[in-house]
């Protein structure tokens, strides 16, 4: 069966295709092959700028082209090549030594891939194409949404709001300033991520520019691939490598972006709490069925799913981390196959994104629930009262606040005021003391 959205493995290519289909300039088979050849041809233009060989104005505009525009039908000859090598980089290989030899360029070809291994341009274009999806992907979409949750927390800056600690009411809090609670998690963890550079690997069969040194023993190739990585690349070059990088960068951006999906499974359990309290409504799409059975249901699926997503994502980052770091002495191959599926839990990420987006768009402030969950917990200012008597040396007030409390059925502002006006205390801290409502009672915090 050729492949469909219907017939795929994957729900990745298949249900979500439509939303993830930008992602394949990143991590599909296609994608890889034409980094590859990116750092293929980058490498050969940086020779011969050293000046090792002469490359033609017409040789340039050419690799150039292919680098610019590299066509699925440059990717299919490629597979074509692979199909006799059995090896893919040396596919690519094949692949532009033939572009140079339709163009005359036979001083050039035995340039391509010089001194190189398999893992040079591997752990180059994997990193350089991980580090364009993060930046132009990831990046950007969890920003938006961090920008999206503060836009929130603004305009629900001024709804006071019963907290709970243990699933218990609590002293309230406010609304807004729980969103920014979030917003500012999201934000220091993308501050920690940003601070881990995007390395890799770059010195020939097992790290020592072997080849290169014994065939050209005067040239610094420590400093040429430094001036390559870094400056044509722009990634950062391990010094002291095997036949492959570290994985120890490209691991820790898994565990920072397994924390921030850490945040929002958090979020999106929070905000499914407050819709089950009634303290949201969901708007309503005409012709959409909240369940096949209750007609009168609208369920909180885009929280549910981005929980899901993030569930799934943050199993593979956990399995990519722990895995690729660990490799038997110069090189073993089990880091090839996973690599492979580095997209898979970026892209259950990106879809837990929309899907969050798409949740706090439908949010509906259901505000008479909010004041009368309130109104219903006079026992919160019970905290308060305790803390004034307290400063007024009276004695015994948690005690005496704990009795009138803990474990009642109903506390009420008359049982609250009943028990002020009990207080031998001055008119006036009794009128101090009255003046606290569930309402009011919200503390301070920095402005947003």
């Amino acid at each position: 069966m050729d492949l469909h959205p219907l017939s795929a493995l994957s729900p990745i290519d298949g249900r979500y295709r439509r939303q993830l289909a930008h992602l394949a300039d990143y991590f599909s088979e296609f994608a890889l092959m034409k980094y590859r050849v990116i750092v293929e041809i980058e490498y050969l233009r940086f020779l011969s700028a050293r000046a090792y060989f002469p490359l033609s104005a017409k040789a340039i505009a050419h690799l150039d082209e292919v680098k610019e525009n590299f066509s699925l039908q440059h990717a299919e000859a490629i597979k074509s090549i692979e199909a006799t090598t059995n090896h893919d980089v040396k596919a690519v290989e094949y692949f532009l030594k033939g572009e140079l030899e339709a163009l005359g360029e036979n001083a050039a070809r035995e340039w391509v891939h010089f001194g190189l291994t398999s893992q040079d341009i591997n752990n180059t274009a994997i990193p350089l194409s991980w580090k364009h999806a993060v930046e132009f992907e990831y990046l950007p979409d969890l920003l938006n949404l961090n920008t999206e949750l503060k836009l929130l927390a603004t305009q629900w800056r001024n709804v006071p709001m019963l907290a709970r600690t243990h699933g218990q009411p609590a002293s309230p809090t406010n609304l807004g300033k729980e969103i920014m609670v979030f917003v500012e998690r999201i934000q220091a963890a993308v501050e920690l991520f940003i601070q881990v550079p995007f390395s890799a690997k770059f010195g020939g069969a097992t790290g020592n520019f072997n080849a290169h040194s014994v065939a050209f023993p005067n040239e610094d190739w420590i400093g040429f691939a430094n001036e390559f990585l870094e400056g044509v690349l722009g990634l950062e070059r391990q010094q002291f490598t095997t036949q492959i990088e570290h994985y120890d960068n490209l691991a820790a951006q898994f565990d920072s972006m397994k924390r921030i999906n850490n945040i929002l499974i958090d979020l999106c359990r929070d905000v499914w709490t407050y819709i089950s309290m009634d303290y949201f409504k969901q708007r309503t799409k005409a012709g959409e069925v909240g369940s096949s059975a209750m007609p009168h249901k609208v369920n909180p699926i885009d929280f549910e799913n981005a929980e899901g997503n993030l569930g799934l994502a943050n199993a593979l980052l956990e399995h990519l981390s722990a895995k690729l770091p660990i490799s038997r002495l110069q090189r073993d191959l089990t880091d090839s196959t996973v690599l492979r599926n580095i997209g898979v839990p970026f892209a259950h990420t990106i879809l837990a994104f929309r899907s969050i987006e798409k949740g706090i768009s439908k949010l509906v402030l259901n505000a008479e629930k909010i004041e009368a969950d309130l109104e219903s917990n006079w026992a919160v200012v019970a905290e308060a009262i305790q803390t004034i008597l307290r400063r007024e040396n009276y004695p015994n007030p948690y005690e005496a606040l704990k009795d009138l409390t803990r474990g009642k059925a109903r506390i009420d502002q008359k049982s609250i005021h009943s028990f002020i006006d009990s207080l031998d205390v001055k008119a006036t801290l009794k009128k101090e003391l009255k003046k606290i409502t569930p309402h009011n009672y919200t503390g301070v915090y920095p402005e947003f």
